[in-house]
């Protein structure tokens, strides 16, 4: 799988990314064996980049993830972390979580976008991925913490770029104002936008993708699906959009986008997961999949060609903006 650098950094990551929260139990249980065989089915697919997170499952993401990636050449893949969230003892468990993830509540997270909190997050993290390094760490949600995540995570970030440690740091968001800050701003190399450039919403052509541009910064971009209005060939209500059920209008426009891609011989989520691409400071896509059939699934998306014209289409309509720009042909050829 064709790979892109992370300008200005020494990471690469493939097209597709292996997005791990679901397998930390998110919504539901995943077994253990389901989890290792999407893993294993992703990198025999060739994707190559992993993210987790301790918020994904209190841990249980990083520990999954790193076991099956633990006797894997390590110059072969990358893998990112977030730091943010500390996991600490629960003095009051009541079972299980109640933050989306089907695990025992013996942990809780506790907001830390101090130096010390971001040492401490990174260093369990190797632990629990008994990985000798991550190569990508982003400050996860700080939407409630921009003074202490710019004064103080992300120099403490920087530090450990710059003495080799990790590879590129950056932050990941379901907002586009404040990562463009941090493009601006801070010392970011690339930030995870969660659901803000997608078919359905491009409102980061207002801020976060111009300011990549700008500085030279990268954009994974993950939520390609909305929550899953854009996962199926032909949407219908009752499917959700941005974790809650879809609006009617949105149904209507998502099936309308549909109607498009059949008309030049694709699908919506195939468009979808292209999508992205066609702007220049895209460098990933980012996807959770939970089983093996769900990896194989996406990864033949992924490699369906999208006619030439489906984006002029779309956005002569008025189904995606107007200025949603075309591929940039030098650094993002067209597969079709």
């Amino acid at each position: 799988m064709h790979r892109r650098k992370i300008p200005h950094t020494p990471v690469e990551v493939t097209e597709l990314g292996f997005g791990a929260a679901v397998i930390g139990n998110l919504y539901r249980v995943t077994a253990p064996r389901t989890a290792s065989a999407a893993i294993d089915a992703a990198w025999d697919a060739g994707i190559r980049y992993f993210d987790t997170a301790p918020h994904y499952g209190l841990g249980l993401s990083e520990r999954r993830l790193g076991a099956a990636l633990r006797d894997r050449p390590r110059h072969e893949y990358v893998v990112s972390s977030k730091v943010g969230r500390l996991l600490v003892p629960n003095e009051h468990p009541r079972g299980v979580d109640d933050d989306g993830f089907v695990v025992r509540d013996d942990l809780r997270r506790q907001w830390d976008f101090s130096r010390d909190g971001v040492l401490r997050s990174l260093e369990e993290t190797l632990e629990r991925t008994g990985l000798d390094r991550i190569d990508v760490v982003y400050l996860h949600d700080p939407d409630d913490h921009w003074q202490q995540a710019a004064d103080e995570a992300m120099p403490a970030l920087a530090e450990l770029r710059d003495q080799g440690v990790i590879g590129a740091i950056g932050a990941g968001m379901n907002q586009s104002a404040m990562l463009a800050r941090f493009l601006r701003e801070t010392a970011a190399d690339v930030v995870m936008l969660a659901g803000r450039y997608t078919l359905l919403d491009q409102s980061a052509l207002d801020d976060v993708l111009p300011a990549a541009q700008a500085h030279g910064k990268s954009v994974v971009a993950v939520g390609v699906f909305n929550s899953g209005l854009l996962s199926q060939d032909r949407p219908a209500e009752g499917m959700k959009y941005d974790y809650q059920d879809a609006p009617t209008d949105l149904v209507q426009r998502a099936l309308a986008i549909a109607e498009v891609c059949e008309q030049y011989g694709t699908t919506l989520p195939a468009a979808a997961i292209a999508f992205p691409f066609a702007h220049p400071a895209v460098v990933n896509v980012t996807l959770g999949m939970r089983t093996a059939e769900q990896v194989r699934r996406n990864v033949e998306l992924h490699a369906r060609p999208i006619p030439d014209g489906l984006w002029d289409e779309l956005r002569a309509q008025g189904l995606i903006r107007a200025d949603v720009p075309i591929t940039n042909e030098e650094r993002y050829p067209r597969r079709s």
